[in-house]
C-alpha cells in the first residue's frame, strides 16, 4: 500500500489481458495436443496391467531353499501403521534362532505403505507386483504362512529392485 491508503500494482493488464483471450488460446491448445495422443486406457477384466518392479502390490514373506526368510524380529509387525501384521516367534535348529510360528496380515487393514518392506532385515517380506484381492467375509482376508510365502526366484524382480535402490 502506499503512503495514502492506495494499492500499488506491480503490473497492470493491457487490453488483451484483460479480456483473456490469450489464456483462453493457451487451454485451446492444450487441449487439442491431449486429443491426439494415444489412448493409454486399460480394458481391465479382458486386458490385465503387467505392474513393474517398483510397483506395490500385496505383501508376501519370502523363502529360500524350502526354507522361510523371515526371523521372527517383529520389526515389520512394530513399524506397521495399520497394525495388520501379527508375528509370533519360535526357536529352531538352524543356523538362525528364531522363525515365525505364526505369521498373518489382515489385509482387509493392510493399506500398502512398504513399510514392512523398508524395515525388514533379512529382506523377508516384500511388497509382490499381485494386486487382485477379493474376500467373501473378514476370515479369508486374514493371510496366514500358506498364502504368504512365494520363492526368491518367484520374487527375482522386485529383489533386485530393492538392491539396487537402498
Amino acid at each position: 500500500m502506499g503512503s495514502n491508503g492506495q494499492i500499488i500494482r506491480k503490473k497492470d493488464l493491457n487490453f488483451w489481458d484483460r479480456l483473456y483471450i490469450p489464456e483462453i488460446l493457451k487451454g485451446l491448445v492444450l487441449t487439442f495436443r491431449q486429443m491426439f495422443k494415444p489412448e493409454i486406457t486399460v480394458q481391465f477384466p479382458e486386458e490385465r496391467f503387467t505392474p513393474p518392479a517398483q510397483f506395490r502390490g500385496r505383501p508376501v514373506l519370502v523363502e529360500e531353499n524350502g526354507v522361510e526368510r523371515c526371523v521372527a524380529c517383529g520389526l515389520c509387525s512394530r513399524v506397521c501403521p495399520a497394525l495388520a501384521i501379527e508375528v509370533q516367534a519360535s526357536e529352531t535348529e538352524l543356523a538362525k534362532e528364531r522363525f515365525p510360528i505364526k505369521f498373518e496380515i489382515n489385509m482387509v487393514r493392510c493399506i500398502f505403505c512398504g513399510f514392512c518392506e523398508e524395515v525388514c532385515p533379512e529382506e523377508a517380506i516384500i511388497m509382490s507386483n499381485e494386486y487382485l484381492l477379493v474376500f467373501n467375509n473378514q476370515q479369508e482376508a486374514v493371510f496366514g504362512k500358506d498364502k504368504l510365502l512365494k520363492s526368491a526366484a518367484e520374487m527375482h524382480d522386485r529383489l533386485e529392485f530393492l538392491r539396487q535402490h537402498r
